[in-house]
């Protein structure tokens, strides 16, 4: 057989490492999509998110709405499913590559016959990393919201000067190791997966957990500023999602980052004095 591509020949492993990883890949776009869906749907709420985008106003500004929510073990569920869709939708896509190179990986060794399993354990652990996350921001919003920080539909921070800081501290974080040093690990997928793959089926799985980790620890921060352009508003949520990727596939991408950096940190400062 012939890639007609390339025309160069294409042996029976290529072809078999081909189907899995576009059965992975389904099956990740297949998650994206219902996650999005979900997150634009706003489901269990009483409006879509764009119905809820439209109502934005500026930061630390935003529109009241006539009281809190009532916190019962139900409001906080749907919480959680919320952020947690909203991740998935907005984080998933940027892990994709790492993923279909774990499978080919896996084809090629000793699990071959089990390639596709240990690709979606390997999802499913970094959708778990994501779940953690949702739970401590559902708590947050919670706090927000206990401690009359938030309000509106979009839960957003009504107050100019935590807004500010929220703003500051993530640029600063931009410009910290810390956030260089995770962010190596998501940008290089073949150093990642040498130093950290592990065999069998739990090690898939936290081998996908600790991707998630370092995922986490690139952009916490970015996803802290949904809670000044609003947790549910359509263009802060599409907006950071394409930054977090393009963080991710920029090549010696230091000065973005760090400019993204100084960006935050002056417009922080801009709020604080204005």
């Amino acid at each position: 057989m012939f890639d007609t591509t390339q025309g160069t020949s294409v042996g029976p492993v290529e072809r078999l490492v081909r189907q899995d990883q576009r059965i992975v890949a389904f099956t990740v776009s297949l998650v994206v999509v219902v996650a999005g869906l979900y997150t634009y749907f706003g489901v269990g709420m009483n409006m879509t998110t764009l119905e809820m985008t439209q109502m934005a106003r500026p930061i630390g500004n935003p529109m009241e709405m006539g009281g809190q929510p009532v916190w019962t073990g139900k409001y906080a569920a749907l919480m959680f499913i919320m952020w947690w869709m909203m991740m998935i939708a907005m984080m998933t896509p940027s892990a994709a590559p790492m993923l279909l190179l774990y499978t080919a990986l896996k084809r090629m060794g000793s699990d071959r016959d089990r390639s596709v399993l240990l690709s979606l354990l390997f999802l499913f652990g970094y959708l778990a990393t994501w779940a953690l996350f949702s739970a401590l921001a559902t708590g947050i919003q919670f706090g927000a919201d206990s401690w009359g920080l938030a309000s509106g539909p979009m839960m957003t921070i009504n107050s100019r000067i935590f807004a500010a800081l929220i703003f500051i501290s993530a640029g600063l974080y931009q410009l910290s190791s810390l956030k260089e040093s995770c962010l190596l690990y998501c940008q290089s997928p073949a150093h990642f997966l040498a130093e950290h793959s592990r065999a069998g089926a739990w090690g898939a799985f936290r081998t996908g957990a600790r991707h998630g980790v370092f995922c986490l620890g690139c952009c916490w921060a970015l996803m802290a500023l949904l809670f000044v352009g609003g947790v549910m508003n359509l263009f802060w949520i599409v907006g950071i999602a394409i930054y977090v990727l393009i963080e991710k596939v920029v090549p010696n991408g230091r000065i973005f980052i760090r400019s993204t950096g100084v960006v935050l940190i002056l417009f922080g400062g801009f709020l604080l004095v204005t």
